[in-house]
């Protein structure tokens, strides 16, 4: 984790290091405060380093680290609100925001800094994938709030499909990675693995990327993250009519909330996702809590218990749906 720590002051940085020991694994959330203690977010539990209360000299560090000691390359990255670093961490960004008719110009005064650990749970989907297949792979959409591990289940679904499993063989897959979250590239190089058919394009608009990847990469599979927009919506719907299979994430509690989201009513209308995939606060990062078919039939459960009750297999196939794999 030394793309993390070296943001750091080092008298931070030691007692960062000192105080995660060999606990980066269950690590999701550094919390960076101006005169309060670091917060570190594990999966179930935070904790506090209470002797260590960055100073304002501490923020302009992370900075020019974030930087590489030109803030102006971060212009746009200023105007989000967060910076994605190497490995895929993102840094989230707040404090005092510069307008400019009305819209976001930048946030100054930069008081607190959340770095989000990306981290590879190679097998994370092996319990999904057999449910967005029946003879050919189903567009589908991962639901859940932040910290519910959507990325890290759609990073794991597309090294399976671009490696194959079981007896299903490797497909061509393009990821549009827009905040370089799933691929965490370097100079356009992947550093995770995504599997051996897959391809990446990196830093670069949803909209604008899927078209590009429709154009020039002929995808089977094309993978998205956090899509929300009307525009999003729309590219979507043109790479499904382009014969393409999609597979993306959007922030949501519910399949029910997202119905009611006015730009992803052309998504709904025209019935396009044939799986909806649910994770939810209540359980560890990546663990699924509901699966629907395109009829909202819920797929997760196991004959003779509750719809709550997961059936959660040790094989890829799934013993009262092997037909449809």
């Amino acid at each position: 984790m030394e793309e993390i720590l070296r943001l750091f002051p080092e008298r931070i940085r030691q007692a960062i290091h000192d105080k995660i020991g060999n606990r980066w694994g269950h690590m999701q959330e550094i919390r960076f405060r101006l005169q309060q203690p670091v917060e570190l977010v594990f999966d179930d539990y935070a904790e506090w380093i209470g002797h260590v209360r960055p100073e304002r000299k501490d923020s302009i560090f992370v900075l020019n680290q974030l930087s590489e000691f030109s803030l102006y390359r971060l212009e746009d990255e200023l105007r989000e609100g967060y910076v994605t670093i190497e490995g895929g961490h993102r840094v989230g960004l707040s404090g005092k925001v510069n307008t400019l008719h009305g819209h976001v110009k930048a946030i100054q005064h930069i008081a607190s800094f959340n770095i989000r650990i990306a981290k590879q749970k190679i097998g994370a989907a092996n319990l999904l994938i057999p449910y967005l297949y029946e003879h050919h792979y189903l567009n589908t959409l991962l639901i859940g709030p932040p910290q519910t591990g959507k990325t890290t289940l759609i990073r794991d679904v597309a090294r399976l499909i671009g490696t194959g499993w079981g007896s299903t063989g490797a497909r061509k897959v393009c990821i549009v990675d827009e905040r370089s979250e799933i691929a965490g590239s370097k100079k356009g190089i992947p550093q995770h693995d995504l599997g051996i058919r897959t391809d990446v394009m990196d830093a670069c608009p949803k909209e604008e990327g899927m078209m590009m990847m429709i154009r020039s990469m002929s995808p089977e599979i094309l993978i998205v993250d956090e899509i929300g927009s009307r525009s999003d919506a729309e590219a979507l719907m043109e790479a499904i009519n382009a014969g393409v299979t999609v597979i993306c994430t959007i922030h949501g509690d519910s399949l029910q909330e997202l119905k009611k989201r006015p730009s992803l009513q052309p998504l709904f209308e025209h019935d396009v996702f044939e799986r909806f995939v649910v994770l939810n606060r209540h359980k560890k990062p990546g663990d699924i809590h509901r699966i629907y078919s395109r009829n909202e039939k819920n797929l997760l459960q196991k004959s003779g218990c509750s719809t709550d009750e997961v059936d959660w297999r040790t094989s890829f196939y799934r013993h009262n749906n092997a037909d449809r794999v």
